[in-house]
């Protein structure tokens, strides 16, 4: 039986995030119709969509429901029920203000978010806070005179 890993695993995207030009990311290959952001690590991906929290929150975008309709509007998902899915894991309700920059409110989102694009178990709480945690890499390496 051969265990099929979810897209947004395989791009280290766990947001599924649409490729815009992302720092360090690439467009998606090997799929007939590529759209989303491939990162080189996971951890690139994590902040990536913190990141992209960010920037909602930065728009007013601070609900569950405000966010997840932007994020995953009805046209191409079941908003409603992705809203449900991410109130529950979270204990908040849709219209419930979010401070987008507490970590502990990232950490739900993220986890959330990505429970619900690519399935339980897939990313860890550890991981999550590791990568958001982490300082980011050098731009150049330091070459010492």
């Amino acid at each position: 039986m051969t265990v099929k890993i979810p897209r947004g695993i395989r791009n280290n995207n766990p947001g599924n995030l649409n490729y815009v030009g992302q720092p360090g990311a690439h467009l998606e290959t090997g799929v007939p119709c590529p759209r989303f952001a491939a990162f080189p690590t996971m951890a690139d991906g994590i902040r990536a969509l913190r990141d992209q929290l960010l920037r909602y929150g930065e728009r007013g975008l601070t609900t569950v429901s405000a966010i997840i309709s932007v994020y995953a509007p009805a046209s191409e998902n079941p908003t409603g029920a992705y809203i449900y899915a991410l109130c529950s894991h979270m204990g908040v309700q849709p219209d419930t203000v979010l401070d987008l920059r507490d970590p502990a409110t990232q950490r739900a989102l993220i986890a959330g978010i990505a429970t619900v694009e690519n399935g339980p178990g897939h990313l860890g709480l550890a991981q999550i806070d590791q990568a958001l945690h982490a300082a980011p890499a050098p731009s150049q390496p330091v070459v010492e005179a």
